[in-house]
């Protein structure tokens, strides 16, 4: 098996060395579209995810409405005026300690209208990956400035290096008949907070995402 292997890659390297290089023409993609913070919106809402503007200086007031009541989990960077009453910093628990709590808060690194889905990084604000998978509810504030109109515009800011983290909408999947199943891996529930410019927030949240 392993000489036939040999002899075919061979004669296909035989083959190659006689040929031209292949030209690479560079793709010209879109960058921006103009539809921002409203097409994202919208994205998210037909996905399924529930979604709130919240006027700059009024996101602490928005987290703890969204977290009354429930036992949260929040990444250690996450910046003081997103934290909720009561929040447990994450401890590199378990799995099976992460599902005690009903949900978890975290920034993002950035939003990609187009798609409507939500970039993590690993970056303080945001935790690890298995905090925002394993608890029911995920709850994610997002700057206006973080939301870009295309994927090659999320790109062309993303460090490619980093564990990069693509969430669009709550988890769900569906089998040949169509019937849809939540939670199978992920959070059932994906809460997003679009806070506006101007919170307060901006310096420690492109730190903890590395933008």
């Amino acid at each position: 098996m392993s000489a036939a292997r040999d002899e075919i890659l061979g004669r296909v390297r035989a083959a190659l060395d006689d040929s031209p290089a292949a030209e690479v023409v560079p793709r010209d993609y879109r960058r921006s579209t103009g539809a921002g913070v409203e097409l994202l919106v919208e994205r998210l809402l037909d996905y399924k995810a529930e979604v709130r503007r919240v006027a700059a200086g009024a996101t602490a007031a928005a987290v703890e409405e969204e977290c009354r009541g429930k036992r949260i989990v929040i990444p250690s960077g996450l910046p003081a005026v997103w934290r909720p009453s009561g929040a447990v910093e994450d401890e590199a628990f378990t799995a099976r300690e992460l599902d005690a709590f009903d949900g978890a808060v975290t920034g993002c690194t950035l939003a990609i209208a187009e798609t409507g889905t939500l970039v993590l990084s690993a970056g303080p604000a945001e935790g690890r990956r298995a905090l925002t998978l394993v608890p029911d509810l995920h709850i994610c504030v997002v700057r206006e400035e973080q939301i870009v109109d295309t994927v090659p515009a999320a790109f062309d800011r993303l460090d490619a290096t980093r564990p990069l983290t693509f969430v669009s909408g709550p988890s769900a999947t569906s089998d040949i008949e169509l019937n849809r199943v939540e939670g199978v891996h992920g959070p059932r529930r994906l809460h997003v907070l679009i806070v506006q410019a101007g919170d307060g927030t901006a310096s420690s949240s492109q730190s903890a995402s590395g933008i």
